[in-house]
């Protein structure tokens, strides 16, 4: 089998579907609701981001909604790091790579 753009895709959209989707339902858990308050934003903020994030990562996971999922993690991972920004946050790195990979899975073509 040949390696091309359609597998790339697909390997992409598994992973990054997998691996924000442990992070999104770890972030959502209690115990992660104890580094959240030094961002002084409501907790509910914390629940939009988390519930937003796995619901595109569900999305993705399915081939016939990826593209869709791809969209609405992309919204939500945008609106992540302006929060990060406007908070003096700096260390986005890895939201901006997840971003992009959401970006790329969504204009890529199927």
């Amino acid at each position: 089998m040949a390696m091309n753009g359609k597998m790339g895709l697909t390997v992409l959209r598994l992973t990054l579907g997998i691996v924000v989707l442990v992070e999104a339902i770890l972030f959502v858990l209690p115990g992660a609701a104890h580094s959240f308050p030094r961002t002084h934003m409501p907790a509910i903020v914390r629940m939009i981001l988390g519930f937003g994030e796995i619901a595109g990562c569900v999305l993705i996971l399915v081939p016939q909604t990826a593209i869709r999922g791809a969209w609405l993690l992309l919204a939500v991972l945008v609106f992540a790091i302006l929060l990060h920004l406007l908070h003096g946050m700096y260390d986005i790195g890895n939201v901006v790579v997840y971003a992009a990979a959401a970006f790329a899975i969504a204009t890529g073509k199927s």
